[in-house]
């Protein structure tokens, strides 16, 4: 089965052809970085016009790549959400629109679920149950996958996401957008116990992340110190690196930490780490080590496919598609799209004898 995926939630524009849901045949990423880094973040209304002007020629590479022509393709498959509901618009309707001229089978994806099939490119086949955390600027969830297609949120933030908290604390430090890769790369000049910020815990117990008074506590941080921002085309200071060294190292072990405890709760056949902050190399050694002391493979997609793109949701159409599932030209997008839909039993938790040493 050959699937052509199409992906505009945010500020990628993106198309890419996947055959029998495992072989990345072609993939087109059309970044809009460049265009909202003077903004110091995505702006939708100027997506929505950037992804207006980029769908017709990413879709054409991405066949042209491909060597296949549209006719080729057996089915089509777009991201519906959650999103940028004026970006999501775009690649809806014009994944509809193709269908119709087609004639061929579609299907909506969500866009979380295509992160935890972004995995299977550069991996073996998942065992389940899997636990999949996904981190990235818009989504920080961590979800039990007993089988293919089932989904329970078991850990979700209860404000802002890993990958935006770090956008607002690089440009806090005026650092510039976007503000992973640049903490990550500072981070590593900086002593990550230079500054002691604390792990966020819930008040209500529950296994839930939270990264906006951590933002809060480097802001305060800043002021006490006399920190200025960064000027551009400077180096930054030891204090900066330090501050991105601390920071970065209480994100990860929050992300991490969760996971390794739902991880004894609800014990995996695999781990899974994906989304844009799963290229921090920090957060991947801290996961490689959880994962070896449970015992459990883990797997993260190769860097290409950690950020936003439509090979991810190519995989996850297939499946859909393969199990016959099919979308009518009334597919509509929505926003706020969840991603859940298998409640937790506890007498499944109970099958699973196992026990780890941690």
């Amino acid at each position: 089965m050959l699937v052509l995926g199409i992906e505009s939630s945010c500020d990628e524009t993106a198309a890419a052809v996947v055959r029998d849901g495992r072989e990345l045949v072609s993939s087109v990423i059309s970044s809009q970085v460049e265009t909202h880094q003077r903004f110091g973040g995505v702006v939708p209304e100027i997506a929505s016009r950037e992804h207006l002007d980029r769908i017709v020629p990413v879709v054409k590479e991405a066949l042209a790549r491909a060597e296949v022509s549209a006719e080729a393709v057996d089915g089509i498959a777009v991201t519906i959400g959650p999103g940028l509901v004026g970006s999501l618009l775009v690649g809806a309707s014009y994944a509809k629109a193709m269908a119709y001229a087609l004639d061929k089978p579609l299907v909506g994806v969500n866009h979380i679920e295509g992160h935890i099939y972004s995995v299977v490119f550069d991996n073996p086949p998942v065992r389940y149950p899997a636990l999949a955390l996904i981190v990235s600027g818009g989504h920080t969830n961590l979800f039990l996958v007993p089988q293919p297609g089932q989904y329970k949120v078991v850990a979700r933030t209860r404000d802002d996401a890993a990958g935006e908290a770090f956008d607002k604390v690089a440009k806090m430090l005026g650092l510039g957008y976007p503000g992973g890769p640049v903490i990550e790369r500072l981070a590593r000049e900086g002593d990550p116990r230079a500054v002691r910020f604390s792990v966020p815990r819930m008040g209500d117990g529950r296994p839930d992340f939270s990264f906006s008074g951590l933002k809060t506590a480097v802001s305060k941080y800043v002021r006490e110190q006399g920190i200025k921002p960064v000027v551009t085309g400077a180096e930054p200071s030891q204090a900066v690196k330090d501050l991105a060294a601390s920071f970065q190292d209480v994100v990860v072990r929050s992300l991490v930490g969760t996971m390794e405890r739902q991880a004894v709760a609800h014990p995996p056949l695999t781990l899974i780490v994906a989304g844009g902050v799963a290229c921090n190399g920090a957060l991947r050694t801290a996961a490689s080590d959880v994962a070896d002391r449970l015992g459990v493979p883990l797997y993260f997609p190769s860097l290409h496919l950690s950020t936003d793109n439509a090979a991810m949701i190519a995989a996850a159409g297939t499946a859909k598609l393969q199990a016959g599932e099919r979308a009518g030209l009334d597919l509509n997008v929505n926003a706020t799209l969840r991603l859940q839909n298998y409640e937790v039993e506890d007498e499944l938790l109970r099958q699973r004898k196992v026990h780890y040493k941690l």
